[in-house]
C-alpha cells in the first residue's frame, strides 16, 4: 500500500461578495444573556480525499468589540471537532477587558497535533464567544483566516 502525504489548505470563513477593500466579514454575531457561548461562524473542512491526521495549521482571525457598553469583557475560544463530534478548544479561552465599542482584530496562529475528538476528516472548526454583561459582546470572522493540514492519505 502507498502511502502520500497530501497538503491541503482552505480558506473558509468570510465569505461574500467583493469589497472594495479587499477584506470579507462573516455576520457580525451578538451575545445574548450574560455568560452564555454564541457561536459566531461554524464551517466544515473537507478536503478531497480521506486519510490519516499528520498535522494541522491555523491563521484563525476574528475582531470583537461591545455593542455600547465602554466596560464589557468579552471571552473568545476557537474549537475544532471531527465532524459532529465533541468541541475540542484549540487555546485556552481568551478575555478582552473592557474591549470597548471599536474593533479590536486578533489573531491565533500556530501548529496543532491531533487530539481526541479532533483528529479525522472531514472536521469542524469554530469561533465561540460569551460576555459578561448581557447582549453586549459583538464578533466577527476574517475571510484571510486559514487552515492547513497535512494528513496521510492511503
Amino acid at each position: 500500500m502507498t502511502v502520500t502525504v497530501v497538503e491541503h489548505v482552505e480558506y473558509p470563513f468570510g465569505k461574500g461578495n467583493l469589497t472594495a477593500d479587499g477584506i470579507q466579514w462573516s455576520a457580525e454575531r451578538d451575545t445574548a444573556g450574560a455568560g452564555v457561548d454564541v457561536e459566531v461562524e461554524a464551517v466544515v473542512v473537507k478536503p478531497p480525499a480521506r486519510g490519516e491526521i499528520i498535522e494541522f495549521e491555523f491563521g484563525l482571525t476574528a475582531s470583537f468589540r461591545a455593542v455600547t457598553s465602554a466596560t464589557a469583557d468579552l471571552t473568545y475560544k476557537w474549537q475544532g471537532r471531527n465532524k459532529g463530534g465533541t468541541w475540542t478548544d484549540l487555546h485556552t479561552p481568551v478575555v478582552k477587558t473592557n474591549i470597548g465599542m471599536t474593533y479590536v482584530e486578533e489573531t491565533r496562529s500556530g501548529r496543532f497535533k491531533p487530539v481526541t475528538d479532533f483528529n479525522s476528516l472531514p472536521f469542524e472548526l469554530r469561533l465561540v464567544i460569551q460576555c459578561n454583561e448581557e447582549n453586549e459582546g459583538r464578533a466577527r470572522v476574517k475571510n484571510a483566516s486559514y487552515v492547513r493540514v497535512q494528513y496521510a492519505a492511503s
